[in-house]
């Protein structure tokens, strides 16, 4: 699949996910076979910018791949404004988000709200390609809610703005992320316009990337909470999809390594005190059944990188010694 001028190496996106797709989580999954990872939402509003959160969000010191960064609003001329600032911090592709189904989000008309809004897509759509001169995507729901799904209409006008490439969740704003993705509206999006559609949602399993690229004829798979914990999933896929044989399940040391390197980079991002922090709901995710549910508080409760870390070694090598 080919975004503009950047040709993918495989069919596999990680999808953005606020509080989650940070570098050190995007430079992971690159690492275990994602071909892109896009990054968490950044407000178009020049207000929030100087913020910690924003600073972060905004830096690509490190960042391996190309760098995807998305951003959020409502207003045309913020938007292309927000576009243009993050080309100039390093932005090699601009991803608008209209598929984020959040209150905070769509109370200010952002989001997937915008989808109610056809003409406001079209403006600003329109504003953000106009204003760069790197690819600009787009990432929709299905609709607003399931009595009126639109992602035909929206995938049109985003064809002819000029947008890239179009990301869509097999679910409505409405819908959150409850129940299951449905893939015929992606399906019928595909068969309507020409710009490369990536479908997302509920793509947990090898066996079921193969399912949705088939049933919809997609470009590209994105895939969001099946790589919380899982970056390897993206390994694991690509094989399935290259051979039609399942890899081996990851090794117990495969997964330590991966998950020390998750804390090593966690704590490099945001410094030890709120790496920390951030480390108890990634390695959550890591550490996610119900027989683990005491190593994870025991990790929940320490206060240092060294105590984090001794305490995942210490896991692993009970693991080995049983």
């Amino acid at each position: 699949m080919q975004i503009g001028p950047y040709q993918l190496t495989n069919q596999l996106i990680v999808a953005p996910m606020a509080g989650v797709t940070d570098q050190a989580f995007r430079n992971l999954c690159l690492q275990h076979g994602a071909a892109l990872a896009v990054s968490e939402m950044l407000s178009s509003n020049p207000e929030v910018w100087d913020t910690d959160k924003s600073r972060q969000r905004m830096t690509h010191s490190g960042e391996e791949g190309i760098r995807s960064v998305q951003i959020a609003g409502a207003d045309p001329d913020m938007m292309a404004r927000a576009a243009q600032f993050n080309v100039e911090q390093g932005a090699q592709i601009i991803d608008i988000n209209m598929g984020c189904p959040a209150k905070k989000v769509n109370k200010k008309l952002a989001g997937s709200a915008l989808m109610q809004d056809p003409e406001l897509v079209k403006r600003i759509l329109h504003s953000v390609v106009d204003a760069v001169d790197v690819p600009v995507t787009l990432k929709i729901r299905t609709g607003w809610v399931p009595e009126h799904r639109n992602g035909v209409q929206i995938a049109q006008i985003a064809q002819d703005s000029g947008i890239a490439s179009l990301a869509v969740h097999g679910r409505t704003r409405q819908c959150m992320y409850k129940g299951n993705a449905e893939y015929d509206t992606i399906k019928a999006i595909k068969k309507n316009v020409s710009i490369p559609v990536v479908a997302n949602g509920d793509i947990d399993s090898p066996e079921k990337a193969r399912f949705v690229l088939d049933y919809t004829g997609a470009d590209a798979l994105m895939i969001g909470r099946g790589a919380q914990g899982r970056p390897w999933i993206f390994n694991e896929i690509q094989h399935y999809l290259d051979t039609g044989n399942k890899l081996a399940p990851v090794s117990m040391e495969v997964k330590r390594q991966v998950m020390l390197t998750h804390l090593t980079k966690l704590y490099d991002l945001y410094g030890e005190y709120k790496g920390i922090r951030f480390a108890r709901k990634h390695i959550g995710w890591y550490l996610n059944q119900e027989d683990q549910r005491s190593i994870r508080a025991d990790f929940n409760r320490l206060e240092s990188a060294a105590e984090q870390r001794a305490l995942v070694e210490r896991y692993f090598e009970e693991i080995v010694q049983n």
